[in-house]
């Protein structure tokens, strides 16, 4: 069997104080956190589009990876090289999951019945890759923003045509996600928006997104898919203004056509970040709302006004999200996918490698201080104390809705002026930071 890196074995945990690039410093997987091993709170997982299609591309100039097994020839033999390559990459890397979209891992056709038979092709191989090593499918999902016929969109195009192509992608690569076990399907709407209302009608644009998430939502249940629908909210880039802006958009929008018990939301740091707000504000928001089903673990640039999709090296940020999902009892069949991309520069094999190491252990360290933060839980009495007031008299009754503005008056008058209570935001950060 042909190895594909060469020299590079499993990779090992040996500990902070290791200065070896292909060792792990905090990601121990079977490790108990709160009683959950490191592997079932993390469920780390590879993005195929970026791990094995990403060529270091950028708007200035063409790709600088080439890797030693894209030797061109006939593209569907080339795609399930690249699958044992992927496969053998994540084996050695220890990922329990991966995902992947139509396009990535098979090539598209001249016609649609073409590239489902290159899908089917491909597939036949990463059944065999997936039985062979144990490796899940987190997510698949379909390519709906690439090819020029969806260069105004898919379900929102002002093409009928066009929505029916792409009605027709979906419900093929949602059959291969069913095939191959994959715990969830995602929506990610990438030209689902517009660049000016002069030419767009956007009620009808809406309406029809809603249309193709609610078949979307009935051909699950038709094929008896027992998985989680996704949907990955992004604020810009490439449309202007993408109707899937933030994950209170996203929320908002289903909650208006009747959605809300379909999907849950997948969620992006660096959308996050381009929506002008931290990552851990979205992932808070869609907790409290019981639809945060996953993550896309990636960083950007606050530099760079794009979608950059570097790996996540903020331990901080990674200690405040982890805290939301040990509140929220974990992702369910969600986990932390690196949706990053090597930079430009980074061209060696081993570099792929060094990249998810570093974030893997970004993420496991910010799970260790989430952890300690919520056993000691000296952030969540102060907390709790910060709002004390609602815990009996008056404000009990404000959330049991047992008063009004009338009785509210008649307290307000009796009590006189409240004090004021100091937000104390300089010693909650300092608490964290003693974590850190």
């Amino acid at each position: 069997m042909t190895e594909f890196f060469p020299g590079i074995g499993n990779i090992p945990f040996e500990g902070p104080e290791s200065r070896n690039p292909l060792a792990f410093k905090y990601y121990r997987a079977d490790q108990k956190v709160l009683g959950k091993t490191m592997r079932d709170h993390l469920r780390f997982s590879v993005a195929y589009w970026h791990a094995f299609r990403g060529t270091g591309g950028d708007p200035f100039g063409p790709g600088t990876i080439v890797r030693p097994w894209e030797k061109g020839g006939d593209p569907v033999e080339m795609a399930i090289v690249r699958v044992r390559a992927a496969f053998e990459f994540m084996r050695k890397l220890g990922t329990p999951f991966y995902c992947f979209h139509d396009r990535d891992i098979a090539p598209e056709g001249k016609t649609l019945a073409e590239s489902n038979r290159n899908l089917d092709a491909v597939i036949k191989v990463v059944k065999e890759q997936q039985a062979e090593t144990g490796i899940k499918l987190l997510f698949g999902t379909a390519n709906l923003f690439s090819n020029p016929r969806y260069m105004n969109g898919a379900s929102t195009n002002p093409d009928a045509h066009v929505f029916a192509f792409a009605a027709a992608q979906v419900k093929k690569m949602m059959e291969v996600t069913l095939e191959l076990g994959g715990e969830n399907y995602t929506f990610w709407g990438g030209r689902e928006g517009y660049q000016t209302l002069l030419n767009t009608d956007m009620r009808r644009e809406l309406n029809h997104m809603a249309k193709f998430l609610g078949m979307a939502a009935a051909y699950k249940k038709e094929i008896g898919y027992a998985g989680t629908l996704l949907i990955e909210p992004k604020p810009k880039e490439p449309t202007k203004h993408q109707y899937d802006f933030d994950a209170a958009t996203v929320i908002g929008f289903l909650r208006q056509y009747g959605l809300e018990r379909e999907f849950k939301l997948n969620l992006e740091c660096n959308h996050g970040t381009l929506a002008g707000h931290t990552f851990h504000h979205e992932v808070e928001l869609a907790s409290r709302y019981g639809m945060l089903g996953s993550v896309d673990a990636n960083s950007g640039d606050t530099m760079l006004g794009w979608d950059t999709d570097q790996f996540p090296m903020d331990v901080k940020e990674a200690a405040m999200t982890m805290r939301v999902l040990l509140n929220q009892g974990g992702l369910g069949s969600g986990g932390f996918n690196f949706d990053a991309k090597l930079r430009r520069e980074s061209t060696d094999l081993e570099d792929l490698f060094i990249a998810h190491i570093g974030g893997m252990d970004t993420l496991a360290r910010g799970l260790l201080i989430a952890a300690k933060i919520r056993e000691e839980g000296v952030l969540d009495s102060m907390l709790q104390d910060r709002y004390s007031s609602w815990e009996s008299g008056i404000g009990v009754e404000i959330e049991r809705g047992k008063t009004d503005f009338k009785a509210l008056e008649r307290w307000a008058l009796a009590e006189g002026e409240p004090k004021s209570l100091s937000g104390r935001q300089e010693r909650y950060e300092n608490l964290l930071n003693g974590y850190l």
